[in-house]
């Protein structure tokens, strides 16, 4: 925690990222001050879960709730893939990424698109130059596994992402795997239908939370699908602060893809001031896109995974609007 400290006032995060030239230096050091003392009694309370429970394949109440609070740094890698089933799944077939990797030659066009992406991945993180080959291993063995999906942009995102966290080829793969079918299917295929159908999902729940904040949204013409795609197709990796997203997907891989809609409503609920307060459309696409992904709220993890969790949320209440919009998809 004495590094994460140093952290606090680094012009580089403690995964390696170039902080913004509006970064609130001074606000961050005062949320870290208070959030360290929290990790450290949270890193012990960890000890003493994995000692107790080291399988964790059931997550009951009482780790769902410290799962919610945030799972330490260093123990993610693995309580991620125990958490989401990702390490029951590579049990049954501990060979298939190796094989995929010394597989038939690749397909030109996939390994292409995949090439290209390298380098716009992450460019602001110092670290990551010495990872694009393991990501490119990542997608290409995904890509030829899921022929369905292929190749997607976004998935760059996220795969690099899981590779910063677990340091971990075959982890970062297999829980790739889990995210792109079992957390957000097809959201990456070539048609992107369970994405669109989602898009519609998430604008009813805020129809029905947030009324005001919708009829603003409707009222300047700013599509939805322009303010959220990014959000549900990275899972919000390359639009918030590292540490938040982590957070997020601490939740994500323990409870499933209605976290994804909980990020996506605190975004609007936590922000609903600055939204209403847009005169015009490029006030309000430049709130989204530029201001409210890096202010005081979403760089505070712990009270934005907080505001996630106040909101009432029924995974039956968005299984029957998921039935509606594949009903009436305009």
């Amino acid at each position: 925690t004495s590094d994460l400290f140093s952290w606090a006032h680094s012009d580089v995060d403690e995964y390696g990222f170039k902080r913004g030239e509006h970064f609130d230096y001074k606000n961050y050091s005062k949320f870290m001050d208070g959030y360290l003392k929290t990790l450290t009694r949270r890193r012990m309370k960890w000890e003493a879960i994995l000692q107790q429970n080291p399988d964790l394949s059931q997550v009951d109440a009482k780790l769902k709730r410290y799962i919610r609070k945030g799972i330490p740094g260093p123990y993610r890698p693995d309580v991620w893939m125990k958490i989401s089933g990702a390490a029951a799944a590579q049990r049954r077939s501990p060979d298939l990424y190796r094989s995929l990797l010394s597989g038939e030659p690749f397909n030109k066009e996939i390994s292409d698109s995949i090439s290209i992406d390298l380098p716009r991945t992450f460019p602001d993180n110092i670290h990551f130059d010495t990872k694009k080959q393991r990501l490119y291993n990542i997608l290409i063995a995904y890509a030829h596994h899921n022929r369905d999906v292929g190749y997607c942009q976004g998935l760059n995102y996220i795969a690099g992402l899981l590779l910063i966290v677990t340091e971990d080829e075959e982890k970062s793969f297999w829980l790739l795997k889990h995210i792109v079918e079992n957390i957000v299917p097809q959201y990456h295929s070539h048609n992107m239908a369970n994405l669109l159908r989602d898009l519609a999902v998430f604008r009813e729940l805020v129809i029905r939370r947030i009324p005001a904040v919708n009829r603003h949204v409707e009222t300047l013409g700013l599509p939805y699908p322009v303010i959220a795609s990014k959000w549900f197709i990275c899972i919000f990796a390359e639009v918030l602060p590292v540490e938040t997203v982590l957070r997020i997907w601490d939740c994500v891989f323990a409870e499933g893809y209605k976290i994804v809609f909980r990020a996506a409503l605190a975004m609007f609920s936590t922000h609903k001031n600055a939204i209403l307060a847009c005169d015009d459309i490029a006030a309000l696409a430049n709130l989204f896109r530029d201001t409210m992904i890096q202010d005081s709220i979403v760089t505070d993890c712990h009270g934005f995974v907080e505001s996630m969790f106040a909101l009432r949320l029924k995974r039956s209440e968005l299984e029957g609007l998921r039935k509606v919009a594949v009903l009436n998809p305009n």
